[in-house]
């Protein structure tokens, strides 16, 4: 499913990242009473009523300002609000209604999107000015004081609703392929080999691809859609106005709506901390993966290579154990077939439901192998594990006392499962109930 993105738009100075960080919960933007400060796009995870979202902190718009500086600001807020679900205008209570404002509502009228008008700064003394902001044409003018907290519930109230008037739920019918990893990685090159024609831009300059492309294509009688996304870099090798800056955002939401992530690392530069952080990024959505080793033919190899490749994965990756690896390269075509079965097999193991009458074999036979510890002076109990989830499949066992669950023996379940059970490629949950609860 689609994350909502949730644009903050409006001119200089009238408190966006104040706003921000109100709404996230934490000082992430730059905050700083002088225009221009923030440049490029912030992103980050918020929620109100059980709606989560991205919600995008941008420059201020500054039409007439001719500088270079000023024209990258304009180009990430256009951008923002081209991929923006619903945007926040924000204007200024206390400076009341300016020629900029007008200029910035201009703008968001031209696009197809719910606008919500937020008037910030608005405390009693200002009130007075709310109404004037009905001049810009946007609707209802939402007054509140970010830096107090006055309003902000309200207005996100109005945010969400227009998020059930979105279309989530795209494309719902195909296997949905995400293909990410640090630039550079050949992950355009693995798109071609797959599609047969070269439909993405292949270079060997870092950030070529700088969107999220979605392309449909058949395999094996199955519909798919192919999702090659922008590298993955760290956030402070990310230069402020470049448009990099929110493609990795792209990158990150195309995980979250992928049925399946393709995880790409380059053999040739060695396993990085990047890697790492992009692989449990991956883990912590859920999402059933596989790990493509690409330039495998750049490598210097001999009969002990690949086993201490492996090795080397499986220290690095033991935070997923299920992780399935492919040897590749996509300019040679080597062992490439293997990827579209093995995307399959884990989006197949994924969306399996396992009966309960084996699950509950399979708990017993670990519980008598191995008794749950006791705590705090109580024995735990299990008495019945039936599958409530599946992508990734979630277990759920019914406990005497759900607190007493250690999350070594939580670990050690989970192994039992996967003895028994093919569930590579994906992740699992097992959550544990008090019964009754």
């Amino acid at each position: 499913m689609k994350k909502p993105i949730v644009a903050i738009i409006g001119r200089p100075n009238v408190g966006k990242s104040t706003f921000f960080n109100k709404v996230v919960g934490k000082r992430i933007s730059i905050v700083k009473d002088e225009p221009g400060v923030t440049r490029d796009r912030i992103y980050a995870d918020a929620e109100w009523l059980n709606h989560n979202f991205w919600l995008v902190d941008t420059g201020g718009i500054d039409i007439h300002e001719k500088t270079e500086v000023n024209k990258n600001i304009l180009h990430q807020v256009q951008i923002a609000m081209e991929l923006a679900d619903v945007i926040i205008m924000l204007v200024d209570g206390m400076a009341g209604l300016t020629a900029q404002d007008e200029e910035v509502a201009t703008l968001l009228k031209k696009i197809k999107k719910p606008v919500v008008l937020a008037v910030n700064k608005c405390d009693n003394n200002y009130l007075e000015n709310l109404y004037e902001f009905y001049a810009l044409g946007l609707g209802e003018p939402y007054p509140i004081s970010s830096e107090h907290s006055q309003g902000v519930g309200d207005l996100l109230d109005v945010v969400v609703k227009h998020f059930d008037e979105i279309d989530f739920e795209e494309n719902k019918d195909k296997i949905k392929i995400a293909i990410v990893g640090k630039p550079n990685a050949g992950k355009s090159s693995i798109t071609n080999k797959l599609l047969g024609e070269s439909r993405m831009v292949v270079s060997n300059v870092a950030g070529t691809t700088r969107d999220a492309i979605d392309t449909p294509f058949v395999f094996d009688g199955k519909e798919c859609i192919l999702i090659d996304t922008a590298g993955i870099r760290r956030k402070r090798s990310i230069e402020l106005e470049s448009v990099e800056s929110y493609s990795v955002l792209r990158s990150m939401e195309a995980i979250r709506r992928a049925d399946v992530v393709v995880i790409v690392f380059d053999a040739s530069q060695g396993l990085s901390d990047q890697d790492i952080r992009i692989a449990g990024y991956v883990h912590e959505q859920g999402k059933p993966s596989v790990v493509v080793i690409n330039k495998w033919d750049l490598v210097d190899k001999d009969e002990h290579t690949i086993n201490f490749y492996k090795e080397k994965l499986d220290k690095e990756l033991n935070f997923m154990s299920y992780y399935m690896p492919i040897f590749v390269s996509a300019k040679t075509g080597q062992r490439l077939n293997t990827l579209m079965p093995a995307v399959l097999k884990a989006y197949e193991n994924a969306s399996k439901k396992t009966s309960t009458s084996i699950l509950n074999e399979i708990l017993q036979d670990a519980v008598s192998i191995s008794q749950p510890p006791s705590r705090y002076g109580k024995r735990l109990k299990f008495y019945f594990v039936s599958q409530t989830g599946f992508n990734p499949p979630v277990f759920t066992i019914q406990a005497n006392d759900s607190s007493l669950v250690h999350f070594s023996y939580q670990r050690y379940l989970e192994n039992a499962f996967r003895r028994n059970i093919d569930l590579s490629g994906t992740p699992i949950k097992i959550e544990f109930k008090t019964k009754n609860e």
